[in-house]
């Protein structure tokens, strides 16, 4: 009995042992008879803490590419020029602590917005840099000096009016959009402005409408029949409409459009007016909201129900809110960067105005307390297209990630197959495969793939041209593998259980691939580890020559290749740098992984 109790007592010590440490304190002969080959290798790697970093690092960056996406998916049509460039940061809503409690006027522009409060200073923030050389919050002195009532931001600039009604402008002049008439900036009078894309308008107290800018681009005509009766001014993307005195809505313009063509004939008693891109809105004095022009993309003309009679209306880049006389406010539209949802904290409480630009919404109430909704900004980014670099960096590192996966899967079963037979049966089958394996490891893969692609140029799907890369990629990176595999069943095969095996009458194919290759498994698998790195590096640097993956599909190396430029590179560096990180991290776990499989397989390796 007592001889029992001790068995159990030594085998619950064992057991303690082996699940809460004590690893040092085991004997030696006991551990090796305990530890399987597979659990020696798990726990000499799990020993290497700069393996295990390197594992968790990666298997890190792996689940954000794959969750990501699936949270954060991104439109391959996607293309939003306004958003060109726009620095990281999410502060494009920080309304400045001195104009939160104290706010008259806000003006949202394409990345930046502009407000004035109830002592006429004027306020920039959001990313005001246009240029180099140009920056929105460069605001002049005679502004400064001024007090301001109303200003309105454009895509690159601004305008402002003070007290006497005279017009201030600054930002880029590229267009001669802030080059106004001499008499709007020093005889006064202006009692409305609208800035737009490359284009400005003013209109004065006798009713008179100046537009100033690139008149090539906006379709304006300053001889209309209307001059004299205009009360207020919007713009379209590239024409103006305007509000008479006698509440009738009238295009400023002389070609055809789907504002000017779409603009109901019935329109009266109008009180207010707004437009996007390409449709216009406009309220009449019975509480009616009417939209027209081209709104079928961005459900502009899907009118929400509204409580109470509205009595402003504001728009943005494609979208539009209403606030009613009772102090509320909704809005409908176009909803990519949550411009259209309203928190409900706004929901809930009254509003006296309402200030709408591109993609951002302010509100403010009877004291001048400023609230605001919509784009707060990017996490790393925009590119050329004012597309999200921080979406397209999980949505390429997933294709980057499944490109490498799927050529070392194919240059595996193509390597291990090849390097199984050759090693086992050697002589003529041997030497007749690794005159191919030579044959293939001999191509110049590089060249080889770009003078592909550009045989293959535009006539296969981008789709089908990103599976013909993982196939050519694994078609040409087996001869390393087999070389492995080769090596290890050459080194085994004369061995005791192979030559059991055969005395038995087991098929060579099955003492191949069921008895020799599971016990080379090891070795196989660092192999495939370092040449997923390698397979990665070859996708990222054929994209990154233009012959890979082609967008706007991404990947890590098309989102570098687009980034090459100087410019880019100088002005712009978030494009680059977080891809390049990223890839460069991956790439260094996974070689760092295959080193520590290597160490724990084979011990002696470090001591070479």
């Amino acid at each position: 009995m007592s001889d029992n109790k001790k068995n159990k007592r030594s085998f619950s010590s064992m057991l303690m042992l082996n699940l809460f440490g004590g690893k040092d304190k085991q004997d030696i002969f006991v551990e090796d008879d305990i530890e399987s080959p597979l659990k020696t290798i798990i726990n000499s790697f799990r020993d290497d803490k700069v393996a295990m970093v390197g594992l968790g690092i990666f298997l890190l960056i792996v689940a954000v590419m794959l969750i990501g996406p699936l949270i954060w998916p991104i439109d391959l049509s996607f293309s939003e020029t306004s958003q060109a460039h726009i620095s990281p940061g999410f502060d494009l809503l920080e309304i400045p602590k001195e104009l939160q409690n104290n706010a008259k006027d806000i003006s949202a522009g394409s990345s930046f917005s502009v407000g004035v409060d109830n002592n006429g200073k004027v306020y920039v923030w959001g990313k005001p840099r246009i240029t180099e050389t140009i920056s929105i919050d460069k605001i002049p002195e005679d502004v400064k000096n001024a007090k301001i009532v109303n200003v309105e931001a454009g895509t690159d600039h601004v305008l402002a009016v003070d007290e006497s009604g005279r017009l201030y402008a600054w930002g880029n002049d590229r267009h001669q959009q802030i080059n106004a008439p001499f008499n709007l900036t020093t005889q006064g009078g202006v009692v409305d402005i609208a800035a737009g894309n490359q284009m400005s308008y003013a209109v004065t107290e006798d009713g008179q409408v100046y537009g100033f800018g690139n008149s090539m681009n906006n379709d304006f005509n300053e001889f209309t029949e209307y001059q004299g009766q205009i009360k207020k001014v919007t713009t379209t993307s590239n024409s103006a409409i305007a509000l008479t005195n006698e509440g009738k809505v009238v295009y400023l313009g002389t070609q055809s459009s789907a504002v000017k063509t779409g603009l109901p004939t019935d329109l009266e008693n109008v009180v207010d007016i707004a437009s996007t891109l390409e449709s216009a809105a406009a309220i009449t004095a019975d509480g009616k909201v009417h939209v027209w022009g081209y709104t079928s993309v961005h459900k502009q003309n899907e009118v929400p129900e509204i409580e109470g009679n509205p009595i402003a209306i504001q728009s943005g880049r494609n979208h539009y809110t209403v606030l009613t006389d009772s102090g509320k406010v909704y809005a409908w539209g176009a909803n990519n960067y949550k411009q259209s949802d309203i928190p409900t904290k706004i929901q809930d409480k009254s509003y006296a105005n309402v200030f709408t630009g591109f993609y951002q919404n302010y509100v403010v109430d009877e004291n001048g307390n400023a609230e605001a909704w919509g784009l707060k900004g990017y996490l790393f980014g925009t590119d050329e297209s004012g597309r999200d670099v921080a979406k397209r960096l999980l949505n390429g590192g997933r294709m980057s990630l499944f490109v490498g996966a799927v050529a070392v899967v194919i240059s595996v079963i193509i390597g291990v197959i090849v390097g199984g037979v050759s090693g086992y049966y050697g002589g003529r089958i041997d030497l007749v495969l690794q005159r191919i394996s030579e044959m293939v490891s001999s191509l110049p893969f590089l060249p080889f793939a770009m003078i592909l692609s550009a045989l293959i140029g535009n006539r296969i799907e981008p789709n089908q041209k990103t599976f013909m890369i993982m196939v050519v990629l694994g078609l040409l990176s087996w001869p390393s593998i087999q070389r492995t595999v080769r090596a290890q069943v050459l080194s085994v095969r004369e061995q005791e259980y192979v030559t059991a095996a055969r005395a038995l009458g087991i098929k060579n194919t099955n003492i191949v691939f069921k008895h020799i290759l599971p016990n080379v498994i090891s070795v196989i698998i660092v192999s495939a580890t370092l040449s997923f790195a390698s397979s990665m590096l070859t996708e990222a640097t054929l994209s990154f020559l233009g012959f890979g993956v082609q967008p706007p599909q991404p990947t890590w190396g098309n989102m570098l290749y687009a980034a090459k430029d100087s410019k880019v590179i100088q002005q712009y560096p978030w494009r680059w740098v977080y891809t390049s990180i990223v890839l460069s991290v991956s790439v260094i776990c996974i070689n760092i992984i295959g080193e520590g499989l290597r160490d724990a397989i084979d011990p002696k390796s470090r001591e070479r």
